[in-house]
């Protein structure tokens, strides 16, 4: 596959599909590399915790879809770690 690096779908993995509604599911950022980011370029929801707030991002497909790949190398290059 050509830029296999950009686009990686496991359907064998016991928690495929991971979400609805998407027909191909970019497996390459399983764990959202914005998670830890309060601003994150998807779409979370807001646990309220005790005193804090807990990030849900069950409902955020954003890293799953092929075509956001460029967009989140990109905001990762920015981010000061």
């Amino acid at each position: 596959m050509k830029a296999s690096y950009r686009f990686f779908e496991n359907r064998d993995c016991e928690y495929y599909p991971c979400h609805k509604g998407i027909d191909e599911i970019n497996c390459l950022f399983c764990y959202c590399p914005f998670y830890r980011i309060k601003d994150c370029p998807g779409h979370p929801s807001w646990i309220e915790k005790g005193e804090g707030r807990i990030k849900n991002c069950t409902g955020c497909t954003y890293p799953h879809v092929p075509a956001h790949y460029d967009e989140i190398m990109e905001k990762l290059k920015k981010l000061p770690y």
